[in-house]
């Protein structure tokens, strides 16, 4: 038994003159709260269907392989810096992703990204779309980058800082 419940049981015994272990378990047990005869009590949780609209997802679903061509393309002229990632900038969901989101920041970079995991469709167009297999994917300036480990040596050796700060003409 457990040394808290130990010391309940025997505070019960002392204070209601209760005897005996199995005896005190027995009265804790009798004074909870029984449970209305038609079973545990109703919880409110909202069903999805009758919920307001300003609650619905905002994602646009991507049906087909060429639309989600179509909009990486589109992404990836309309953005300077784009990252296609595992996750978003403030919660990644990928060390890759979260290491790549670290050096655009030390570079202050402003960029756009894409949660790929919200979007299947996205996330393997992406891959053909660069010929790259892996996420992350950076792009400068309608240009592929690269993954991690290329934005990682282009940080390193400095090269990452001119390529983000640089005027996109």
């Amino acid at each position: 038994m457990a040394t808290s419940s130990a010391k309940v049981i025997r505070a019960l015994q002392r204070a209601k003159g209760v005897t005996g272990t199995a005896t005190a378990k027995a009265w804790i047990v009798a004074s909870r709260p029984a449970l209305p005869a038609n079973g545990p009590p109703t919880r409110f949780f909202s069903s999805g269907d009758d919920s307001h609209s300003d609650f619905a997802p905002k994602k646009k679903s991507v049906p087909t392989p060429e639309e989600a061509l179509k909009l990486i393309e589109k992404h990836v002229k309309e953005n300077k810096i784009m990252l296609y990632m595992k996750g978003n900038p403030s919660q990644p969901m990928c060390g890759f992703s979260a290491r790549v989101v670290q050096i655009l920041k030390e570079n202050g970079a402003d960029f756009a990204s894409v949660n790929v995991l919200d979007y299947p469709a996205i996330r393997e167009g992406v891959k053909s779309y660069s010929a790259w297999p892996t996420i992350p994917q950076l792009y400068v300036d309608g240009e592929f980058i690269g993954g991690c480990d290329i934005v990682t040596s282009l940080h390193e050796s400095g090269e990452l800082k001119e390529l983000v700060s640089s005027k996109k003409d």
